[in-house]
């Protein structure tokens, strides 16, 4: 098989999110790692089992950015809220970790509320598109007759490896496909991977060792599901 159609059938479009880097306008439709700052007027910072105030994560204008998935269609905002101690990876929505949806027409207020102690350091998203992201090699995403190309170049000597054709996005973002460190998984029948948040020195973001925070929905039912995994 030719390597473009390979590449064809594997790249997805993505949205590079870049923390910091420019002043931010303090506008609502800024995306925002480490801050939350629009709610409903009823809304206050979720709390977790141990009622515990959960940390404001992200805060993403989906409007704002090149890419999001068809999953989020009818969706503005997207806030984000995680206990500071992690949930157990695939464990459901609730106890542990939190994402609010608003529509286009919900009626949402400015509320600078803060977690005492929260290591998260805010900082404004630039967003850029990326035209073209592909899976891991060990991440599920290439299905079982690719792989089989894929080999079959690499024992004709045609590349040397999966990795000379594709490249991978790994930092924050939404769409393309999920940065596993260890083998990937999947969350279930039906989810499409959303969006991840990635370790980021800038942010003070160390997730365990170096991993990502990657987050699945269903569109079917609207539920979301979180994974994790690190070096």
């Amino acid at each position: 098989m030719d390597t473009e159609i390979i590449k064809q059938r594997l790249a997805r479009p993505a949205t590079r999110l870049i923390a910091g880097g420019f002043r931010p306008a303090h506008t609502d439709d800024e995306s925002w790692l480490g801050r939350v700052f629009l709610f409903r007027p009823d809304e206050d910072i979720p709390l977790d089992s141990a009622g515990e105030q959960m940390l404001p994560y992200a805060q993403f204008f989906l409007p704002g950015l090149p890419h999001a998935s068809p999953a989020l269609a009818g969706v503005r905002l997207l806030t984000l809220f995680i206990s500071e101690k992690f949930s157990e990876a695939l464990e459901p929505m609730g106890e542990h970790w939190l994402i609010r949806e608003y529509g286009a027409d919900e009626v949402l207020v400015r509320k600078e509320l803060t977690v005492p102690g929260s290591f998260l350091k805010p900082f404004p998203l630039k967003a850029e598109a990326v035209a073209e992201d592909y899976p891991l090699w060990d991440g599920r995403g290439v299905p079982d007759d690719l792989e089989s190309e894929v080999l079959a170049l690499e024992r004709a000597g045609v590349i040397e490896s999966y990795y000379d054709l594709v490249t991978h996005c790994y930092e924050h973002k939404f769409g393309g496909y999920p940065s596993f460190c260890q083998s990937g998984v999947d969350p279930g029948e039906g989810f499409e991977f959303v969006f991840q948040i990635s370790s980021d020195r800038k942010i003070n973001l160390n997730v365990v060792h170096s991993g990502s925070l990657m987050f699945w929905k269903h569109p079917g039912t609207g539920e979301w599901a979180i994974y994790y995994d690190f070096y």
